[in-house]
């Protein structure tokens, strides 16, 4: 719920992008930080630092405020960011109800959920650095267009996404947020580190419009599944963590899923990725 918030912030400042590339957060050495935002006269940036346990606003006429990640209710922590951005006089006003969860409860009204845990929030950090590394390296082999690897904090999941360069057929009954994500054919991956979606970490592929065959398309490691309840591949975190390399795992995961969807969707290859002799 505080990347929610956090999030809501930068849906509100920046400009758009293109897919809501401009309201994603992204892995630091210390945390997650938003990108830099017009608010005013000055850039603001807001920084989850999971060292220090601090989310930590920053200016760019050299102004810094911080408030303490330690248990507190979502209610006190939407005030604090609140203020703290009022005492900055950069005051943001935002819708304050969660997204993609079931029953959402708004921040300010939220005193339910109340719990931070240190070690268990590093623990998730340090994954997901190791995590984006992997996809900072697979994103390098490709020169069409592609995400950057980011957060998305409503469903809570690192992603990186490739696009053939082509528009993908429309949706009918989808909402504007859902069109706007996919009106270019893609083929994505990403990291869960597990909900109420998916019971335990995990990592996903799919490609949209899912072309024919690829769901019996065969793609490695060995531990890797198609879900018919998500329509999309499937591969434990666990599989990855406890493989002989852990990152070459992974590698396989995105080749292979990739490579089955671009085959099968008729993308064109030689222009999309780096090769040996050009790129």
């Amino acid at each position: 719920m505080w990347t929610q918030v956090v999030g809501k912030v930068q849906l509100a400042l920046a400009p758009a992008v293109n897919h809501w590339w401009h309201i994603t957060l992204h892995p630091t050495a210390r945390g997650l930080t938003t990108l830099p935002m017009p608010s005013g006269r000055c850039m603001l940036e807001i920084a989850f630092d999971f060292v220090d346990h601090r989310l930590r606003f920053k200016t760019s006429d050299g102004r810094v405020r911080e408030i303490a990640l330690e248990p507190k209710t979502v209610a006190d922590f939407y005030r604090e960011v609140m203020r703290t951005l009022d005492d900055l006089q950069l005051p943001v006003r935002i819708w304050p109800m969660p997204v993609e969860i079931p029953a959402p409860i708004r921040f300010d009204q939220d005193v339910q959920h109340h719990s931070y845990d240190r070690v268990w929030v590093e623990r998730w950090w340090r994954a997901l650095l190791s995590v984006d590394a992997v996809f900072k390296e697979f994103r390098g082999g490709f020169i069409g267009k592609s995400s950057p690897s980011h957060f998305f904090w409503g469903s809570f999941d690192l992603a990186v996404t490739r696009f053939s360069g082509r528009r993908a057929p429309d949706r009918p009954g989808a909402d504007a947020m859902t069109r706007e994500a996919y009106s270019h054919e893609v083929s994505s991956a990403g990291f869960w580190p597990g909900s109420g979606a998916l019971a335990e970490a995990a990592f996903y592929a799919y490609a949209a419009p899912e072309p024919a065959g690829f769901k019996t398309a065969r793609v490695g490691p060995a531990a890797a599944f198609y879900s018919t309840d998500f329509n999309e591949f499937i591969l434990k975190y666990d599989d990855v963590r406890t493989a002989v390399s852990p990152r070459d795992a992974l590698t396989e995961f995105l080749q292979t899923t990739y490579d089955a969807g671009a085959r099968l969707g008729g993308w064109d290859r030689p222009e999309l990725e780096r090769t040996r002799h050009g790129g």
